[in-house]
């Protein structure tokens, strides 16, 4: 250990900029987290797309091809993004925050979206398929980042400092509705609202925004036939088994057949046209189904240890704006898993929302690969818990202190 004479004092740390902000390789357990949810969720895709896809593409690779595609893409561009410096998304957060929002107001456009499942929430640019509400998230966890960055010391005025950000989720969830996905809503305004919290913002402040919130919510819940719908399956769907609450049953059978390890890779029978979305929203389910208890216990464990090794990053991170996108980053993949293993448990209503690096889908993978790839970038500039300027920092919730 490096040991410098003050006077009589001995420091038992480097005085040295240099050595403070010294980049260092990746965080290996961060890494390691991500490749192996990614990859199992490459074989759960094929395990549980390859009958549908056979018979509606007539190829059962179909899904497990565009899936490696993605991956192989999203891996390159998480890669290219961890070697990237990571302050350079501070100053690019309003170029992607407008862009975000352009591609969203394109979505809408009827020459240029695209309606699936009665949703519009497809874009389309040449042969590819994209959807703007998963690279939305992202864009505004920067934002926030870089907001929190500039006006830490306003966080606790309610005018000046909290609601400027919420002016601009709100525009952003008000896009997204129009599609609609209130899920994606759902998971930005938890994420955005712990990113406040843990940056000072006064709890009753918060606490009164989550009160005007109730009756938006419930308006858009009863102002639209198919959210009725999915909360009536959630509250009354376990007494109609075969009709409103045919998906939860069939998530709950698949589970309790699987027991505790599971039927087999491959064997699962709820794939076979009785789990709908079984290698989408509900690729859960099928863990639990071939892999049992102990393999949905292992997944939970990794997006656990995922949230652990995120806010690791942020607490070591070299500067404000480094901490607080960690955070939300890591808030964001954790709060989605936390909503979607909430779903397919039949604890929360059906959202339509993906599992993280696991579940089918082109858009979430990437967006997810960048964010970590982001994460990957901020661990190479970590310093232990000391401020770049050498002082010891104590972190409390909002405030850095020397």
């Amino acid at each position: 250990m490096a040991q410098h004479a003050l006077g009589t004092l001995m420091l038992p740390w480097s005085t040295s900029t240099q050595r403070a902000t010294k980049r260092v390789p990746v965080d290996p357990a961060l890494l390691a987290v991500t490749l192996i949810l990614a990859l199992v969720g490459v074989v759960m895709v094929f395990s549980a797309s390859a009958v549908v896809a056979g018979n509606r593409f007539h190829d059962p690779w179909y899904f497990l091809k565009r899936q490696l595609a993605w991956l192989g893409a999203g891996l390159l561009v998480m890669h290219l993004i961890s070697k990237i410096d990571y302050t350079i998304w501070k100053k690019l957060a309003i170029p992607l925050l407008f862009g975000t929002t352009v591609l969203l107001v394109l979505v809408l456009v009827p020459s240029f979206g695209s309606v699936a499942k009665g949703a519009r929430r497809w874009l389309h640019l040449g042969p590819l398929n994209i959807q703007p509400a998963e690279l939305a998230k992202y864009a505004v966890a920067i934002y926030i980042a870089a907001y929190l960055t500039k006006k830490q010391d306003q966080i606790t005025n309610f005018s000046r400092g909290l609601l400027p950000p919420l002016i601009v989720l709100g525009l952003l969830s008000g896009l997204v509705l129009l599609e609609p996905d209130l899920g994606t809503v759902v998971v930005m305004g938890l994420v955005v609202v712990a990113m406040l919290f843990l940056a000072g913002a006064r709890i009753k402040h918060l606490g009164l925004l989550a009160l005007c919130a109730l009756p938006t919510v419930a308006a858009l819940i009863l102002g639209s036939p198919y959210r009725r719908r999915r909360v009536i399956e959630y509250l009354y769907g376990a007494k109609d088994p075969t009709g409103s609450g045919y998906q939860i049953h069939q998530s709950f059978l698949a589970f309790g057949s699987g027991g505790p390890f599971g039927v087999g890779l491959g064997e699962g029978k709820q794939k076979l046209f009785f789990l709908p979305e079984a290698h989408t929203d509900f690729v859960l389910a099928l863990v639990g189904e071939e892999l049992g208890l102990m393999g949905t216990v292992t997944i939970v464990l990794l997006f656990g240890l995922f949230v652990i090794k995120g806010f690791q990053i942020a607490g070591r991170a070299r500067n404000p704006f480094g901490r607080h996108l960690a955070m939300g980053i890591t808030l964001l993949v954790g709060m989605q898993a936390l909503v979607n293993a909430g779903v397919v448990t039949g604890l929360l209503p059906t959202k339509g929302l993906t599992l993280p690096f696991v579940s089918y889908g082109g858009s979430s993978l990437m967006a997810n690969l960048f964010g970590v790839g982001i994460l990957l970038s901020i661990s190479r500039d970590r310093q232990g818990g000391q401020d770049s300027s050498g002082p010891r920092v104590v972190r409390k919730r909002g405030v850095v202190t020397e």
